[in-house]
């Protein structure tokens, strides 16, 4: 196995992929769960494909994501180099960057490889940022 390094840390976390489409939010106060049960990236320093599901929650405020161009962006994880968690916090970046919600949480749940299951959410606004905010 190779010996991890600093690239591997950083892998996939500003790869060019397909870009988030959104379309003008009709209604307000409700929420969306987008699932994705076929999420494929490829671990960085061994090359061996991870799947998992991917749940999107969000609240939108003046825009809604269009889900095709969402399959698309999801797509070019299929061969790209970069780690559960990274993966998960990229999604969150770009998914806020497109659409502006009011909140958000991604969720990715990894399958078992080397008897090991993980799962790595993220949110928007941040956890720590609402504690901040409440203190």
């Amino acid at each position: 196995m190779r010996e991890y390094t600093k690239e591997h840390a950083r892998s996939g976390i500003d790869a060019p992929l397909p870009k988030i489409e959104c379309f003008e939010n009709q209604f307000k106060n409700y929420e969306i769960t987008i699932s994705i049960p076929e999420f494929t990236s490829v671990c960085p320093r061994t090359g061996l494909p991870d799947f998992g599901t991917i749940t999107i929650q969000y609240v939108p405020d003046k825009w809604c994501v269009e889900l095709k161009s969402l399959k698309m962006y999801i797509l070019g994880y299929r061969n790209l180099g970069i780690f559960y968690e990274n993966a998960v916090n990229r999604i969150l970046r770009d998914f806020v960057k497109a659409c502006k919600p009011i909140r958000a949480v991604v969720r990715g749940e990894f399958n078992v490889r080397g008897g090991m299951k993980s799962t790595v959410e993220a949110s928007y606004p941040s956890k720590r940022r609402k504690e901040k905010a409440r203190a």
